[in-house]
């Protein structure tokens, strides 16, 4: 059974730093892209970022560019999201997502549509105060 977990969030005053952890289980990363997901209260569910497994390439939403970053410890099958310089607008819960994907698939291709993710985390709620 795939389970994705994730862990990390808290409150965060702006300009704070947190990093968030998605460890996953019943699957090995090797074949899959894992994606982290926010959704702010009455908002819809937007794509922050993706890896990988295939190639180790990454994707970053313009929102978040140049403030988080997506890197995976395949080891203990766990991807991270640390996230720089918050803001208020980055309030929400945040999700993890897992999908398999063909060989060679890079994360600019797979890119952080919802909808082409499978599996889901239950989220962590991250809060950045002004």
């Amino acid at each position: 059974e795939v389970q994705l977990v994730e862990s990390g969030g808290g409150l965060v005053q702006a300009g704070g730093s947190l990093r968030l952890s998605c460890a996953a289980s019943g699957f090995t990363f090797d074949d899959y892209a894992i994606g982290w997901f926010r959704q702010a209260p009455g908002k819809e569910r937007e794509g922050v970022s993706c890896i990988s497994s295939s190639d180790g390439s990454t994707y970053y939403a313009d929102s978040v560019k140049g403030r988080f970053t997506i890197s995976s410890d395949n080891a203990k099958n766990t991807v991270y999201l640390q996230m720089n310089s918050l803001k208020p607008e980055d309030t929400a819960v945040y999700y993890c997502a897992a999908v398999l994907i063909p060989p060679r698939t890079t994360a600019q291709a797979m890119g952080v549509i919802p909808l082409k993710y499978d599996y889901w985390g239950q989220g962590t709620q991250v809060t950045v105060s002004s």
